[in-house]
Parts: C-alpha cells; sequence; structure tokens
C-alpha cells in the first residue's frame, strides 16, 4: 500500500482515467463490430467516416495505438468496398 499522499492521489486518479479509457475503448469496439456486421452497403458508407474519426480521437488521446487504429480503418475500408 502507498505511504505518501501524492501516491494515494495517482491511484485514486489512475482508477478514474482507467474507467475513462475503457468506456471509450468499448464503445469504439462496438461501433467496430456494428460496421463490421453490416450487410447494406449504404449504411455502411455513412458509418465508416464516424467510427473513422472515433479511432482517431483515441489515436489523439492514446487510448489505442495508432498502428492499431490504422489496421482497423484499412480493414473497415476494405470490408465496406467489398459490400454488394
Amino acid at each position: 500500500m502507498a505511504n505518501h499522499k501524492s501516491s494515494l492521489k495517482r491511484i485514486r486518479q489512475d482508477k478514474v482515467k482507467t474507467l475513462h479509457n475503457k468506456y471509450y475503448a468499448k464503445t469504439m469496439r462496438n461501433a467496430v463490430r456494428k460496421l463490421r456486421n453490416m450487410t447494406d452497403k449504404e449504411e455502411a458508407v455513412k458509418l465508416y467516416p464516424t467510427v473513422q474519426k472515433m479511432l482517431d480521437k483515441l489515436v489523439k488521446t492514446n487510448i489505442i495505438h495508432q498502428n492499431k487504429a490504422a489496421n482497423l480503418k484499412s480493414a473497415l475500408c476494405k470490408h465496406v468496398a467489398a459490400l454488394g
């Protein structure tokens, strides 16, 4: 257990930040899952920019790695393009 006031505060702050980051990471995963499960091309084309924007924001705030976002965007773009 931490003994210093500053380390106790850091533990409290980390809990809050972890909860915040988990929420946005889970929201992103759900959006990606929703886009992957789409079969209608028009809806997928409408949703893709919002998912792309979400991924870019998460990279900016260091919730996910830049390469992970790039890989996801690439795979999703391929998926949307392949829809008939």
